[in-house]
């Protein structure tokens, strides 16, 4: 099995025995499912399962349902033996943005207290969106991400004293031996072709076979299309369209979602599109980066809503599209081969599960800079900046941002596949998988 981080979140959330129900978003294929079923059947003596959107193209036995009373019934029609006490009994109701009205549900749910609950959805996130009557203070919500590199590391057979280690370098700035750092850069290269669905993670696991994984990543890039199209008629082409664009964007040099191409129309602006942008990113599809005009600490008051970058939310997905089965465009490293899109793909996924809000800055004048993350321990802006190339050290835009005395940076990062960590003044320059211990203490 998998190690996933957020299975000891669940754990500990059950332990805790919060009335709150836990509430799994996340986008389809990144393991929501297995790992709750997982971790309920290990924990609870009677576990319930109830898929919503099975039920819905089937006996409808939930359609109508909006009382506590009719949810017991209904359930007990089908696991009537099992419904015993909350310590010892945990319904799962899975896919239940299949019905938008079990969410206002929860909230009486919660309060009746006579059970464990934990809900999960794939399209969770477009459809408390769109719903007026979320049980806020009823519910924890927490999103679920593909595997992130750590993870991944751990299904390779890597241990939590190697990572220690590591993580321990990371903090103090320190460099891998020549022998580690090699192994973690060939890791980091199979990363970029496997990515973190479980599926595809679990392929490469047990056969090593890169069209097996490759089939997979179709699958779910299909998938996430095909659900994109089941929007209102006069816009899902739209998202389709902008889903479909992602790709070719990421090899532009600015990277960023130009709207006057979505259509082909002139004077189409960022606002006309916005529902579709916002399908995407609460759908969890794509990881999205806002532009900031003003650099500063907290970075979501400045942050512009009319330019957006847009990254796939994973990276196997993204190489797949690029390079198919040829596998030594990665693994080679081969100097014909431009691999910035796929290195600020991981970057971005990475910092996004791991609690971060991800901004950049553009100026016409001094350039751009990747990344922007809020620093809440010393209350100011931290760039990062990604290089895939050996010119790591050249950055300008970088230079003039950290320069500016009006921003108040404090420290900046490089990442690129440089073995040695150091710092010159205020830039650090850390090799490119030390992102993995890059953390949000937000909140």
């Amino acid at each position: 099995m998998l190690f996933r981080k957020i299975e000891s979140l669940i754990e500990n959330h059950f332990r805790s025995g919060s009335k709150k129900i836990l509430l799994v978003d996340g986008a389809r294929q990144v393991g929501k499912t297995y790992i709750i079923r997982h971790v309920a059947q290990n924990m609870f003596e009677n576990f319930i399962e109830i898929n919503m959107i099975e039920d819905s193209l089937g006996d409808r036995l939930f359609a109508e349902i909006r009382t506590v009373e009719d949810f017991y019934l209904q359930v007990s029609m089908l696991a009537g033996e099992r419904m015993q006490k909350k310590e010892n009994t945990l319904i799962f109701i899975d896919e239940i943005q299949a019905y938008p009205h079990l969410l206002t549900l929860l909230k009486f749910l919660s309060q009746d207290d006579k059970f464990t609950y934990v809900a999960s959805g794939s399209l969770l996130g477009v459809t408390l969106a769109k719903t007026t009557s979320i049980p806020i203070g009823s519910i924890r919500k927490v999103r679920m991400f593909p595997l992130d590199f750590e993870e991944f590391l751990f299904a390779n057979g890597m241990n939590e004293t190697v990572i220690s280690a590591m993580r321990q370098k990371f903090d103090k700035l320190e460099s891998l031996e020549e022998s580690m750092h090699d192994k973690m850069m060939d890791l980091f290269r199979k990363y970029l072709l496997v990515g973190g669905m479980p599926d595809a993670v679990n392929a490469y696991v047990q056969d090593k076979n890169i069209r097996s994984v490759r089939e997979i990543q179709s699958e779910i890039h299909e998938y996430y299309a095909a659900d994109a199209s089941k929007y209102e008629a006069d816009r899902r082409l739209t998202i389709r369209r902008i889903y479909d664009m992602i790709p070719s964007n990421m090899e532009n040099k600015k990277k960023r979602i130009v709207v006057q191409n979505i259509e082909n129309k002139r004077g189409k602006t960022f606002r006309d599109y916005q529902e579709e942008f916002e399908y995407l990113i609460n759908a969890g599809v794509v990881s999205s980066v806002q532009a900031i005009s003003n650099p500063v600490f907290p970075l979501i008051e400045s942050a512009g809503k009319n330019l957006l970058k847009l990254y796939l939310n994973d990276v196997g997905i993204l190489t797949g599209i690029l390079y198919g089965n040829n596998i030594r465009a990665i693994l080679d490293d081969q100097p014909s081969v431009n691999l910035g899109s796929v290195y600020e793909t991981v970057v971005a996924n990475e910092l996004k599960a791991h609690g971060y809000k991800l901004f950049y800055y553009d100026n016409r004048s001094k350039g751009e800079v990747d990344y922007l993350i809020d620093d809440y321990n010393s209350l100011s802006t931290v760039p990062i900046e990604v290089k895939s190339g050996k010119d790591y050290s050249i950055h300008s835009a970088l230079n003039h941002f950290v320069n500016n005395e009006d921003y108040h940076i404090k420290k900046a990062f490089v990442l690129s596949n440089e073995r040695t960590a150091q710092q010159k003044e205020k830039i650090l320059y850390i090799p490119i998988y030390y992102i993995m211990f890059f953390h949000s203490d937000a909140g």
